[in-house]
């Protein structure tokens, strides 16, 4: 079991890792990310995702340029990335769907995040260095993966051994953005 300063230290080690090297990542340690995904906590329990593991190295490529704008140069790094999951919104259960209409809030997209950073911080603990894109065509990744129109593109996790060295976090100081009982 992890205790607490242990975790504090695995989640001020994650960062968002724009280089990777050429080396791919082993099956196990996917099985593990996706895991961590699939166990993550969600509204009313209604699991609303489906991962997709990017590994082959054509399809990769093509879902890694759907990421990308030459125009802004961003995401232009996910072509090194030997892995991609892709993360699709998936209807939710009965239960949850009733809370959206109630509260006006669309919990899926907040359990999709929560579901995301689970992998994230997974493969951090695995030696692994990730990126969380949103900025994606959905259009295209939709048609190179056959996913139904249904469903929604959300989100690709880049996952691979990094190739940058780890950087001091830039947070607001915690009384900036805690407190206690009041605003």
């Amino acid at each position: 079991m992890i205790d607490g300063e242990e975790m504090l230290a695995l989640v001020n080690r994650r960062q968002s890792d724009r280089r990777y090297l050429d080396k791919p990542v082993e099956k196990d340690k996917i099985e593990r990310i996706l895991e961590a995904g699939r166990l993550s906590p969600s509204a009313c329990n209604g699991q609303p995702w489906r991962f997709i593991v990017v590994d082959e190295p054509d399809l990769r490529a093509e879902v890694a340029a759907a990421t990308e704008s030459q125009a802004l140069r961003m995401n232009t790094f996910v072509q090194q990335a030997p892995v991609l999951i892709v993360i699709i919104r998936e209807k939710s259960n009965f239960n949850s769907q009733a809370g959206d209409l109630l509260k006006n809030k669309d919990y899926s997209l907040i359990d999709i995040g929560i579901a995301t950073a689970s992998m994230a911080y997974q493969a951090t603990a695995e030696g692994l260095g990730t990126c969380i894109i949103g900025w994606l065509d959905e259009k295209n990744i939709r048609k190179l993966l056959g996913i139904p129109r249904s469903k929604k593109v959300e989100l690709v996790l880049t996952v691979g051994y990094a190739d940058s060295k780890p950087r001091e976090k830039l947070r607001r100081r915690p009384g900036e953005v805690t407190s206690y009982n009041r605003y």
